[in-house]
């Protein structure tokens, strides 16, 4: 398949122009969805399970039928794509989706979730698959080892975390708890670091414009929703930890 760089260009722009303007416009409030919804807002919902699962599963899917109808691709861009972005969306889709305990998405934000899903899932799956020229000695290279241990790290603080999260509710259970143990210690969106350090961890291995945008895009997104987070168990909460940092220990 022909690699189309131009439309990759457009999209990697697009994706860090999307992320900073979200960054400006989310100065004051958070998107209207779990504890930052606000109550007389009359939207159309979904149940928390089906709305991450439908809203994660086309970052899975469309990679993996990019990878069946290939007819050439390098041993490279295969084994980094199922083991790093497929394997991130496999756990959001048939794991975290089924097992978590949040409040029903408001139609809008999982639509929109989905579509960004969508989009994504093709440009990093089209990028590693039709656009890299990857020699096999990157595999043994410091970037590569660097990224790849920066993403599974990142992915266990971030299951570890939605871990923590989800036990703190009973069953049909609408509180909202101190959490504590892991990097709850350290931040209040001790979740949200994992998924940065995993991103930014894979476009450390991959070095290319795509990966550094999802990263950036995720980083501006969901970075501001821990400071905000952070703010809410500081005003819900008078003995919550004065030395806790919303998203990085010791600092910020």
């Amino acid at each position: 398949m022909h690699c189309y760089e131009n439309t990759v260009s457009y999209l990697s722009y697009g994706f860090i122009l999307t992320g900073l303007v979200h960054l400006v416009l989310h100065r004051k409030a958070q998107s209207s969805y779990g504890r930052h919804m606000v109550p007389s807002c009359p939207v159309r919902k979904v149940p928390a399970r089906p709305a991450w699962f439908l809203q994660e599963m086309p970052a899975l899917l469309i990679p993996l039928l990019l990878m069946f109808l290939m007819q050439e691709s390098s041993a490279v861009g295969k084994h980094l794509l199922l083991k790093t972005f497929c394997l991130h969306y496999f756990q959001r889709t048939f794991v975290y989706a089924l097992l978590t305990r949040g409040q029903p998405l408001p139609l809008s934000v999982m639509m929109a979730a989905a579509l960004f899903c969508s989009i994504n899932g093709f440009l990093q799956a089209h990028y590693l698959l039709h656009c890299t020229h990857l020699e096999d000695e990157w595999l043994s290279g410091y970037s590569c080892k660097i990224g790849l241990l920066m993403f599974y790290t990142g992915m266990a603080i971030n299951i570890h975390s939605d871990h923590i999260l989800r036990n703190l509710r009973k069953p049909n259970e609408v509180v909202y708890k101190i959490p504590a143990g892991g990097l709850f210690e350290y931040v209040s969106g001790a979740n949200y670091l994992g998924e940065i350090v995993e991103w930014f961890g894979y476009a450390v291995a991959t070095w290319s414009l795509p990966t550094l945008s999802f990263a950036v895009f995720s980083l501006c997104f969901i970075g501001p929703r821990a400071h905000y987070h952070h703010r809410f168990y500081q005003e819900k909460f008078k003995e919550y930890p004065k030395s806790r940092k919303a998203l990085i220990p010791f600092l910020f």
